[in-house]
């Protein structure tokens, strides 16, 4: 089940970073918080640069490296979480998220992303690291 959900956050990742350069540019240009010093489309390219690199760590990291790279994954993912509550709190509109109640209930899945990095790239309980 790890191996699972680590092939699947390392896809989503890739799908992600991809996106930010590409089809999605704009959605993601909604997430960027006014506070960031970068010019907005400069923080969405780099964002998707550093999702699509940490997507593929995830995906061929060695064993010995997973997790550092889970770690490292789950601090960006606590890193990007300002994005989600400006988001929200600016009332942007991307993705389909055009209401408030969705807006919030979007907060919630960057635990699950978190835990997801963090859980999916650790051995199983007992075995050997």
């Amino acid at each position: 089940m790890r191996t699972f959900v680590r092939v699947l956050l390392g896809l989503a990742l890739v799908f992600a970073g991809t996106s930010h350069l590409t089809f999605a540019r704009r959605d993601f240009r909604a997430q960027v918080p006014d506070f960031v010093p970068l010019d907005t489309d400069t923080t969405v390219l780099a964002s998707g640069v550093a999702e699509i690199g940490l997507g593929s760590a995830i995906l061929l990291a060695p064993r010995r490296r997973r997790k550092a790279v889970g770690s490292i994954a789950a601090l960006f993912f606590t890193v990007i979480f300002p994005g989600n509550l400006s988001q929200w709190v600016n009332r942007r509109s991307a993705f389909g998220l055009d209401t408030d109640e969705k807006r919030v209930a979007r907060l919630f899945g960057q635990p699950l992303l978190i835990w997801a990095a963090l859980w999916s790239t650790r051995g199983s309980v007992g075995a050997r690291r």
